[in-house]
């Protein structure tokens, strides 16, 4: 697993190249649920970005030689709406791109990105904790390996963010992704302060 200091400086990194080629970002994954839930350690990078072939020369010049971009990969990710993978080669760290900004909810969810202060003087663009809270019962509906870890996810994103939440907000969107049942399990869930062991359907 990689350290903790170095998957920031990774991230910092990343977003200071995409800042620099212009194209718009979010920090995802277990990173932004950890900023606006429970704390826990992870190796996921994942950018959900807003980005045009035309932006690729200028971000994989920014990020210099120390990543691995497969440009055309890239390129073909941007035009099918699909993620694909750059790699950070002095510990070959894989950081997730997913290109967004197509439909209704990626606007929404991008409008609403929020600031969060990951080190000192160091702010990074994240999803909203309503967005990463939809994402991460989406995740969770899709099921493998790592749902447990993302209805933990839910839980710790509640338990911390709840009362700043715009629960209609959430409410409305997850009617429309199909999660309305889990975000009710999750809300009792996380005010009984269940674990997901002790909370799951049989």
């Amino acid at each position: 697993m990689n350290r903790p200091d170095e998957t920031l400086s990774v991230v910092i990194r990343v977003a200071d190249a995409l800042k620099r080629a212009g194209v718009e970002y979010m920090v995802g994954g277990s990173m932004a649920s950890s900023a606006h839930g429970e704390p826990r350690s992870t190796r996921d990078v994942d950018f959900a970005v807003r980005m045009t072939e035309a932006d690729v020369p200028r971000f994989v010049e920014a990020l210099g030689p120390d990543f691995a971009v497969d440009e055309v990969a890239l390129c073909n990710a941007i035009r099918m709406g699909r993620s694909v993978n750059i790699f950070f080669l002095p510990s070959f760290m894989k950081i997730d791109l997913f290109i967004r900004g197509r439909d209704e909810y990626d606007r929404s969810e991008f409008s609403r990105k929020a600031e969060i202060e990951f080190a000192s003087g160091v702010c990074l663009s994240t999803s909203s904790p309503e967005d990463i809270l939809l994402w991460k019962l989406r995740w969770y509906r899709m099921g493998g390996e790592v749902s447990d870890q993302q209805w933990r996810d839910v839980l710790g994103l509640l338990r911390v963010s709840r009362p700043i939440m715009e629960m209609d907000y959430v409410r409305a969107w997850a009617v429309r992704h199909g999660v309305d049942d889990l975000l009710d399990r999750a809300l009792i869930q996380a005010a009984a302060g269940m674990t997901p062991e002790r909370g799951r359907d049989g």
